[in-house]
């Protein structure tokens, strides 16, 4: 089974070595790990790595998401994106978090929130979504519709772990029960 590895892993300092260590572990649970920067290309433009990608995608039979949040309170665009794009070709999709607190909290934490008139408003007078859930709803209802796992979710959010690999792991565990790969 081929399990696509997306995140903000990519944009670490070792994002190789965190890649390399991602694919061992899917190796060791009897899975292929798919990771973007595998992907060898003459000249990495934009569209490249697109396209790049996008194969990958087609290529996997899981998605796996590290949703830890990236340079604000939310999951990386970009992994929002293979998100979509997998739940579109119909592949089960598992998420996992470096953070436990859920999406509404970390909002609050990092702008300011108020609660008035029956709903939960952001300092930029903007509406929070307040459904108890780890990110916006799109990400964590498509994960729960795809027949995948809800998200694991480990720790305070700190950069230091922002491969979340604990969480990873726990993914990892539940792929395998479900999916009856012995560890």
């Amino acid at each position: 089974m081929k399990i696509y590895l997306a995140g903000p892993d990519v944009f670490l300092p070792d994002a190789v070595q965190v890649g390399a260590r991602k694919k061992a572990l899917c190796a060791a649970f009897g899975f292929e790990g798919l990771y973007p920067l595998d992907n060898e290309l003459a000249t990495p433009t934009a569209l490249a790595i697109f396209d790049a990608n996008c194969r990958l995608m087609r290529q996997a039979d899981v998605g796996m998401f590290n949703l830890s949040p990236f340079r604000g309170p939310s999951a990386d665009a970009g992994t929002a994106f293979e998100v979509g794009f997998l739940a579109a070709l119909g592949k089960p999709l598992y998420g996992y978090s470096n953070n436990a607190a859920l999406y509404g909290d970390r909002v609050e934490a990092a702008m300011g929130a108020t609660r008035r008139n029956g709903g939960w408003w952001a300092a930029d007078g903007m509406s929070i979504e307040d459904f108890g859930l780890q990110d916006n709803l799109m990400l964590d209802c498509a994960i729960e519709r795809s027949g995948g796992a809800a998200l694991a979710r480990y720790g305070d959010g700190s950069t230091a772990d922002m491969a979340a690999m604990a969480a990873f792991r726990q993914c990892l565990e539940k792929l395998a029960a479900e999916r009856g790969r012995p560890k």
